[in-house]
């Protein structure tokens, strides 16, 4: 049965939930005995979530209640730490030597974090590591030190199309657009026989990584982004925005809160969103969500579909329990928890298992949502983790696009914009900010 709406992926930005006590997947410990530290079975697990306790505190207690009533020998102390302080937080942790056991945090902050991480290798077997999707485990290793083992994510993004709108442009919703070029094309051709505004779509970041540009060096001290055929790319969507075919409003910062929406009609179509606007859709404009064809996103020169990042766990390198702590972190990840949890709220799964089941392989309905969740599942093992393990992604992301605004503006060429940006980002990171 489809769930309603509001389960589609909001997950992204509120947390995870609870799930259903169940069996430990896998061995305790993947390593020899000499690579373990203590009994997998023993002792107190200090383990960090973000933004859980006051949503899903009751049912995550009963969670932990199980497990300490199958292991009575463990104890579980649950912290759950408000999703702006996770970063200093577990940085004075990691300083002072006072660290938690297991830790949830995000693939974009891998690069802030990794090296004060346990080498997961020594924990969890090869076949353990095999019961995730490898698209979702191979970003968390670094030199060959496993981190990280994927948790969640929201998915990939979506395209939405108002059908209506469109139909004046001759689009066809069996055959949406598949490439930037085509989604620029047709654009073009809404514009051109409406007089007005197509899109928001431009050119971020987000959208010249998803080009095929490598935004930063392996090592993860260069910008690598300054290329002719970024270059390009911004030459190619600076006319759109000055004749008007990209809607004004889409340099503006916050893209929650664009002048220029579906709701309101003043555009017809976003060809590669967060899915969760869907649902801003269905609540301010029903009339709107009824006309809406939704897509796969459309994909750049290397056709890969990018998710805006995944919640991991690590075990900490400073931890004295981490036998125990890889066991607790095996529960927590396993399939069986995995799939329960997903039942309960919009998140997708990083288990091979749980993604296989019929929740999410027999998806019936024929309304946006439905639409929506059999396209994220369809796209799932094929989407690639956009986080650059900077551990400053998000300010990284900022300085390029204000740099793309100030070009689509008129205030800086595109060979500046991207100098200006190339400079920023370099300076940022030589600071380790």
């Amino acid at each position: 049965m489809a769930r309603p709406l509001h389960r589609l992926r909001l997950a992204v930005v509120a947390a995870l939930v609870l799930a259903l006590a169940g069996c430990v997947s896998g061995s305790p410990a993947g390593g020899s005995e000499e690579q373990q530290s203590g009994d997998a079975y023993s002792g107190e697990i200090e383990w960090w979530t973000i933004n859980l306790q006051k949503n899903y505190g009751p049912d995550i207690q009963k969670w932990i209640d199980a497990y300490q009533k199958e292991h009575p020998k463990v104890s579980i102390k649950w912290v759950d730490v408000p999703g702006q302080d996770i970063t200093t937080k577990l940085l004075a942790a990691i300083a002072s030597g006072k660290v938690p056991d297991v830790v949830n945090f995000t693939s974009a902050t891998t690069g802030l974090f990794g090296g004060s991480m346990a080498d997961l290798n020594g924990l969890f077997s090869k076949e353990d590591v095999a019961e995730y999707l490898p698209n979702l485990t191979e970003p968390l290793v670094a030199d060959g030190k496993r981190i990280a083992i994927p948790w969640y994510n929201g998915g990939t993004s979506l395209a939405f199309y108002n059908k209506d709108l469109l139909a004046k442009a001759g689009f066809d919703p069996a055959n949406p657009p598949k490439t930037y070029d085509e989604a620029l094309a047709l654009a073009t051709k809404y514009h051109g026989a409406t007089g007005k505004s197509a899109t928001n779509f431009m050119a971020y970041s987000s959208v010249v990584q998803a080009d095929g540009v490598a935004l930063l060096s392996e090592d993860g001290k260069k910008a690598t982004f300054n290329t002719p055929q970024t270059l390009a790319l911004l030459e190619k969507f600076k006319p759109l925005y000055t004749s008007g075919v990209i809607a004004p409003g889409s340099l503006g910062e916050n893209p929650r809160e664009l002048p220029q929406s579906l709701e309101n009609k003043l555009i017809a179509f976003n060809p590669a969103a967060v899915s969760s606007s869907l649902l801003n859709v269905e609540k301010n404009a029903p009339a709107v969500y009824s006309s809406i064809v939704v897509g796969p996103p459309v994909t750049g020169s290397d056709g890969k579909f990018y998710m805006p990042g995944q919640q991991v766990m690590g075990i900490p390198a400073k931890s004295d329990n981490q036998a125990a702590a890889a066991a607790w972190l095996k529960y927590v990840a396993a399939p069986e928890q995995q799939l329960a949890l997903c039942k309960l709220v919009p998140i997708y799964p990083s288990s091979v298992k749980a993604l296989a089941d019929p929740f999410f392989t027999d998806i019936s309905g024929s309304t946006p949502a439905d639409q929506a969740r059999k396209i994220l599942i369809d796209t799932f093992k094929q989407s690639v983790d956009a986080s650059m393990g900077s551990g400053n992604d998000e300010q990284l992301r900022q300085l390029f696009d204000d740099q793309v605004r100030a070009y689509m503006s008129g205030t800086k060429t595109a060979k500046q914009a991207l100098d200006d940006a190339e400079k920023a980002w370099n300076d940022t990171l030589a600071k380790g900010k």
